[in-house]
């Protein structure tokens, strides 16, 4: 189910219309002779709903006299408008006229000026009303004020988060960019700056989580072969299943394509991500771990940063005993033993804070109560572990 949701405003440019006639070209280069272009869009996308948005002071009354609706039912509607009094009351047989004429469902939502904070915050708590969960929506902003198709946009991933509708395109009549030679009004599609917004919202949540394989169906839809693409989530899932070994593998051949990407949003965001997962480049097994221990660290994931610091300081233990076997589970183990063997104070205490969390028991020990019962104070905890246990 498609859904124009066209937003109505208020102009003087025309007294019989409300607005100046324009030949709409849309971006499939058919023209759409038309003074209001949300009637044109909803025909030409096939809108099985149409939403018309606009203040108490819309021009509702031009607006439905332009569509024919009862002459008598718009004469209380004209006074409402000039007074800025249009309540949806006063809509109702219009939007009954024009949902008869058109064969669609249509809904008229009045909303407040959106001024200040509460009233953006309203619209889209109105806009969320009038839409259902699974459904397709359009969103019309050439008409209404100035500031609204920025909160356009903002309504744009709110529904889609909140209500799980798909958003697919955002157009806008540019009047102003009128052809003087052909009469042509442009209809320019917006629907890019959404997909924008999606590589920002991956960006803020690999950023909070680590996680950089938000970004392979971006990159998937961007241009990049869907193989090439997983890369990135197979290497983020072997990171964030402690393998560091098989994580380096596949983010090796990952951020190199990443950094060959020629597609045009991913070249937005590639640099950046490239840059900012280098744990791999230097060193071994070791210095891999530590250094995740310390991304995970500065995200607060705890129970992660202790888990790679705990292994991290046993990949170092086998190293220090002359052997390479870092991936070996024996020599791991016996390296864990020589460790615990040497009652080493503050790697007991990372142990029990792994165990602790991970197995999310109630602690005897008082120590390990205090820390988990306050984060800054883990924090604290861990950094200073950091620094003991790996002397830099």
């Amino acid at each position: 189910m498609t859904t124009l949701i066209s937003l109505l405003g208020k102009s003087q440019l025309d007294s019989k219309s409300g607005y100046r006639p324009a030949n709409y070209r849309l971006p499939d280069g058919s023209i759409h002779p038309s003074p209001y272009f949300g009637m044109a869009l909803a025909k030409n996308i096939k809108a099985n709903k149409l939403v018309l948005v606009g203040t108490s002071g819309s021009m509702w009354d031009v607006f439905f006299d332009h569509q024919g609706s009862d002459d008598e039912a718009l004469l209380s509607l004209v006074d409402a408008v000039r007074d800025s009094k249009v309540t949806a009351e006063m809509l109702a047989i219009h939007r009954e006229y024009l949902s008869q004429k058109l064969g669609m469902e249509v809904k008229c939502l009045i909303i407040p000026h959106a001024r200040n904070q509460d009233e953006q915050v309203l619209v889209l708590t109105e806009l969320a009303k009038v839409v259902k969960s699974g459904e397709k929506v359009v969103l019309d902003v050439t008409h209404g004020f100035r500031h609204l198709p920025m909160l356009a946009l903002v309504a744009a991933r709110y529904l889609a988060h909140v209500k799980k509708v798909t958003v697919q395109d955002v157009y806008y009549g540019a009047l102003e960019m009128t052809d003087t030679n052909t009469g042509e009004t442009p209809v320019l599609n917006l629907g890019g700056m959404l997909e924008m917004l999606d590589w920002v919202e991956a960006l803020a949540a690999y950023e909070n989580s680590g996680d950089y394989g938000v970004f392979a169906p971006l990159f998937t839809a961007d241009g990049m072969p869907e193989q090439q693409a997983r890369l990135l989530s197979k290497a983020a899932f072997f990171e964030r299943t402690h393998n560091p070994e098989n994580a380096k593998q596949s983010l090796t051949g990952a951020i190199k394509d990443v950094q060959g990407h020629s597609g045009t949003l991913g070249r937005l965001f590639s640099y950046h991500l490239s840059e900012n997962v280098g744990w791999f480049r230097k060193g071994q097994r070791p210095e891999w771990e530590l250094a995740l221990a310390d991304r995970y660290l500065e995200r607060r994931d705890y129970l992660r940063a202790i888990t790679y610091m705990f292994e991290s300081y046993i990949s170092h233990s086998v190293r220090q005993d002359g052997s390479n076997a870092v991936n070996e589970f024996e020599c791991r183990e016996k390296a864990l033993g020589r460790i615990r063997e040497s009652d080493n104070q503050q790697f007991r205490l990372l142990s029990n804070l792994r165990n602790a969390m991970a197995h999310g028991v109630r602690q005897r020990d008082k120590t390990i109560e205090k820390l988990l019962g306050d984060e800054d104070s883990l924090d604290k905890e861990l950094k200073k572990l950091r620094k003991v246990l790996f002397k830099h």
